[in-house]
């Protein structure tokens, strides 16, 4: 097990095998040895829709029913069950992470003239939505364990236009919110949580989405809460941006054809909200399995070159990806695929070493930390109730890729 200390003094460390029942353990050690090759998917969301059909077929046939197709009434149900859920009062129903993250800045007034701090190792869409914006996104690296903005980065990135600050929960681990909250409220500036990626994670004994001022998440099919296509979420406690944001994701009208404020069509279909609701109360068991399926995948995985994912210690990860660092990826990558065993890589090029953000006057070498992960790094498969045989199938590749 890798240890270490986070700036702010909580201990990583690899969920431990001993969480594991010995008799799993035993057999999925077992079957690294004995397990006949199989195909494993990166993800499998037939299955994930397989194990609620009966339930997500009877909330989308009352849609039918209803024919209340643009925010009808599952809209506002879900919007009402996942805020509870976040522990926030306000929930807005949108149609993608990114329109979360985008409107979420023009909620809070910022655009044109702003600033914006933001991970360097961060999917496009997070400084998309903050150039859509018309603010200037700055960038900062990350801590190397886990992946996620270093909050002493982010106080040295600050200036006179600085506006908020956007921290990625990436992977499914929660950032240093705390240390985070404290610089922004030393410097009056908004937190918006870019939480597409950690439905249901904890920090501290709370729930990803009710650390800042608000949050967005993302439901695309394959995310820990993901729905039949694009969708998202914008959660805040302010009862004001929370009104905003309902115009703005509706053509700036909160009553029909009188238009309060300029407006977007960016709302989240009924269709999509009723099969949310229904997978939403799966949500903490799929997260507790992918817990489960970490552990395993780091006791396998043990005694061969491959560094697994740690956890801060004050911190429920969800593992919304499995991602491990290794020196010779591509051919490990190709011996995999070989195997049958699907993977990823998030992410190969850096946002400011990509063609669209040229602009933002980075260079290579501006970031080490996310620069040297990006060559490094790979996604193992993940997803909730992954067969003992697929994770012992992909342990087992991995090891004979070094170890015969």
């Amino acid at each position: 097990m890798r240890s270490a200390a986070t700036p702010s003094g909580a201990a990583l460390q690899v969920l431990p095998a001993t969480t594991l029942p010995p008799a799993l353990l035993q057999e999925a050690r077992t079957l690294v040895e004995t397990c006949a090759p199989t195909a494993v998917p990166f993800v499998d969301l037939q299955a994930s829709y397989l194990a609620l059909k009966d339930e997500i077929d009877g909330a989308m046939r009352r849609v039918l029913t209803r024919s209340d197709f643009v925010l009808g009434a599952a809209v506002g149900e879900f919007e009402e069950t996942f805020a509870a859920y976040c522990g926030v009062r306000h929930a807005v129903g949108v149609d993608s992470g990114f329109s979360a993250l985008e409107l979420s800045l023009r909620a809070y007034g910022i655009g044109p003239g702003d600033e914006v701090i933001t991970a360097a190792n961060t999917f496009i869409a997070t400084v998309g939505a903050i150039h859509a914006v018309g603010a200037r996104p700055v960038l900062v690296d990350v801590l190397p364990d886990t992946y996620v903005i270093d909050p002493e980065q982010v106080a040295k990135a600050l200036t006179q236009a600085t506006r908020a600050v956007l921290p990625v929960h990436l992977y499914g681990q929660p950032a240093d919110m705390d240390t985070l909250v404290s610089i922004a409220a030393e410097h009056g500036l908004v937190v918006i949580e870019d939480a597409c990626q950690a439905h249901g994670a904890r920090y501290r004994d709370r729930r990803a989405g009710a650390l800042g001022d608000a949050a967005a998440f993302s439901f695309y099919p394959s995310k820990n809460l993901g729905a039949f296509g694009d969708g998202g979420m914008v959660v805040t406690d302010d009862a004001e941006v929370a009104s905003t944001l309902r115009k703005l994701r509706n053509l700036g009208t909160s009553a029909k054809y009188h238009h309060e404020i300029k407006g977007f069509n960016r709302r989240l279909d009924t269709l999509q909200a009723a099969v949310l609701q229904v997978k939403l109360c799966r949500l903490d068991a799929d997260n507790a399995s992918r817990r489960r399926t970490a552990a395993l995948y780091a006791d396998l995985l043990a005694g061969v070159p491959v560094t697994t994912p740690v956890a801060r210690g004050d911190v429920e990860h969800v593992f919304h990806l499995f991602v491990v660092e290794v020196d010779d990826r591509e051919p490990l990558r190709q011996h995999l695929q070989t195997s049958g065993v699907a993977t990823g890589i998030h992410y190969p090029v850096p946002i400011h070493l990509q063609t669209a953000y040229r602009s933002l006057g980075f260079r290579p070498g501006s970031f080490p930390v996310t620069e040297a992960s990006a060559e490094r790094i790979l996604s193992l498969p993940m997803y909730p109730d992954m067969p003992l045989t697929a994770v012992a199938h992909t342990a087992a590749s991995v090891r004979a890729f070094y170890l015969t």
